[in-house]
């Protein structure tokens, strides 16, 4: 995985676990998180699919212009 896509993981995973999103969107979250990192998958899909998540998971995901 690219070092700047790992960095900006660990990000999200530090904003999403800030959010007051009920404890299974989060969970739902790292799942694909997780999933994206072992699997290498395009950076794209993953923010679009994290951002299916949740409108505050996809609105941090634009505050950091990434989506």
């Amino acid at each position: 995985m690219h070092h700047k896509h790992k960095e900006h993981l660990e990000r999200i995973k530090e904003h999403i676990e800030k959010l007051d999103i009920p404890e299974e969107e989060k969970s739902n979250a790292w799942k694909h998180i997780e999933e994206w990192y072992a699997e290498d998958k395009a950076w794209g899909s993953l923010m679009g699919e994290l951002a299916k998540i949740s409108p505050k998971i996809e609105a941090i995901l634009v505050e950091m212009g990434l989506i």
